[in-house]
């Protein structure tokens, strides 16, 4: 919109309002000022704001898409909100109450962060007795700093080359630690939640995950709206609110990772994402991933598989509405020998919302034996759903038993409308249940039986809100 204002002379003058590219991030907070700030309000060690900073002078430098077969299918305008934005500095280290709570039936543990507060950490006594660690990073700088210090300096654990990802490097305020010993097998599911969307608050976190030779544990992540008492962060005049969250996992020897993530926040956040895995010689990792909520999601997931007979399975959906739009890459490097990697992402599309999926397979001189295979799919429910898929592969290294890519976008099938009509089921039951089939590959691969439960009736909840309008837009 272009304004009028008084000029020197007293004419109006034209005042334009300042035109923002595509990737041009709208908060101007981190700076090495601000790493500066964190690292003395909080008491850190010398390594640790020497780490802060490191990483504050990347993300000065780097782009926000380094792949420049990407770079134009990014979009962070729907961001601009962001512009005022303020980061929390301080942060709990643990409950008010300082001690720990009963774990939910189902699970092993339980951590829940709600904006800068603590609101429960516990663990199951066998998981406790058997060595299982699991604390906030405020926390492990006071008890563990050596620990901490060889899992953070240096920020292997994240990707080098990009800015969103330094962002979350120098200028998280709270995170998460959870270490499982070499032999521990964890039966039951942890559970991670952070609840965020304080309007106008950025809440930038980091989640570490170890797992030792041979061990074996599930992680479920829920990312969770929150906010002021009588704020209704539906209101388009409610302030918007950023996330930015790591999960950066090391997977040992012979050892198995499962990570589901749900994340639901509201329609006023801005959230981005990075999930890294390297994974030792014998281990799996698995990524079991729900993207439902915010405004924008802009994600990432690096896949190293650095030892021999490693393997990796992520399966990724979306389902949009609205205005919503999901920027999600995936990549899978094979560096060992006979390793296996499958990446699936799908996405689901209602109203007027854009799905980008990108996604990497890099096979190098090192790698024989690969099997690998990346699927990107889009589902248009509406007319004014779009969604992009890219897959690439990059090999180096012939001697492969598999290394394929397939991608497909478009409207339902209408073979499948009509099979299902002819089983008796009405038009709009027969779209609801191709949805919810879609989708269902992740539902059922969740590890803890009631938020698989919450996470169907989400998915529910979502299409009954939005299904009129897939009615019409279909006549």
């Amino acid at each position: 919109m272009t304004s009028l204002g008084a000029g020197p002379a007293g004419p109006p003058v034209r005042i334009r309002p300042t035109r923002r590219a595509p990737t041009d991030i709208p908060f101007d907070f981190p700076d090495e000022e601000h790493a500066r700030t964190l690292a003395a309000e909080r008491g850190e060690p010398h390594w640790l704001g020497a780490e802060r900073l490191a990483a504050a002078r990347l993300y000065a430098e780097l782009p926000v898409e380094p792949n420049l077969l990407y770079t134009t299918y990014v979009d962070l305008r729907s961001a601009a909100g962001l512009d005022g934005v303020r980061p929390y500095v301080r942060t709990a280290a643990s409950p008010d109450s300082g001690a720990g709570r009963p774990t939910p039936e189902g699970s092993a543990g339980l951590i829940e962060l709600d904006e800068d507060g603590v609101l429960t950490l516990g663990l199951a006594p066998e998981a406790a007795a058997r060595g299982v660690i699991l604390e906030t990073l405020g926390a492990a700088v006071t008890r563990d700093p050596e620990g901490l210090r060889r899992q953070l300096e240096g920020g292997s654990t994240l990707p080098s080359d990009e800015r969103l990802a330094m962002l979350s490097r120098a200028f998280w305020s709270q995170g998460v630690r959870l270490v499982v010993p070499d032999g521990v097998r964890l039966d039951q599911p942890i559970l991670v939640r952070w609840r965020a969307g304080a309007p106008g608050r950025a809440l930038l976190t980091r989640t570490l995950l170890h797992v030792g030779d041979g061990a074996t544990l599930s992680v479920v992540e829920e990312l969770l709206p929150s906010g002021p008492a009588g704020m209704s962060p539906d209101d388009p005049g409610t302030a918007q609110a950023l996330f930015t969250g790591t999960t950066e996992a090391v997977v040992g020897r012979d050892a198995s990772l499962t990570v589901a993530g749900i994340q639901e926040f509201g329609p006023r956040q801005i959230s981005f994402q990075h999930r890294t895995a390297a994974v030792a010689a014998g281990g799996s990792m698995r990524w079991v991933l729900g993207q439902l909520g915010s405004r924008l999601v802009k994600s990432r997931i690096d896949n190293r598989l650095e030892g021999h007979r490693s393997a990796v399975e992520q399966v990724e959906i979306v389902f949009g509405a609205e205005d919503q739009t999901f920027d999600l890459t995936s990549y899978a490097r094979h560096i060992g020998e006979d390793t296996t990697g499958n990446l699936l992402s799908k996405g689901a599309m209602l109203g007027a919302s854009r799905a980008f999926f990108k996604g990497l397979i890099t096979i190098e001189r090192s790698a024989r034996g690969t099997d690998s295979f990346l699927g990107e799919y889009g589902m248009h429910l509406t007319r004014h759903a779009r969604s992009v898929a890219i897959p690439s592969l990059e090999i180096d290294q012939p001697d492969c038993r598999r290394a394929a890519h397939s991608s497909s976008v478009g409207p339902i099938d209408e073979a499948q409308l009509f099979y299902l009509q002819t089983r008796g089921l009405t038009v709009d039951e027969a779209r609801k249940f191709i949805v919810l089939g879609y989708l269902e590959p992740v539902v059922s691969r969740v590890p803890h039986a009631e938020t698989q439960q919450r996470l169907r009736d989400l998915i529910e909840e979502k299409w009954a809100a939005s299904s009129a309008g897939v009615s019409a837009t279909a006549a």
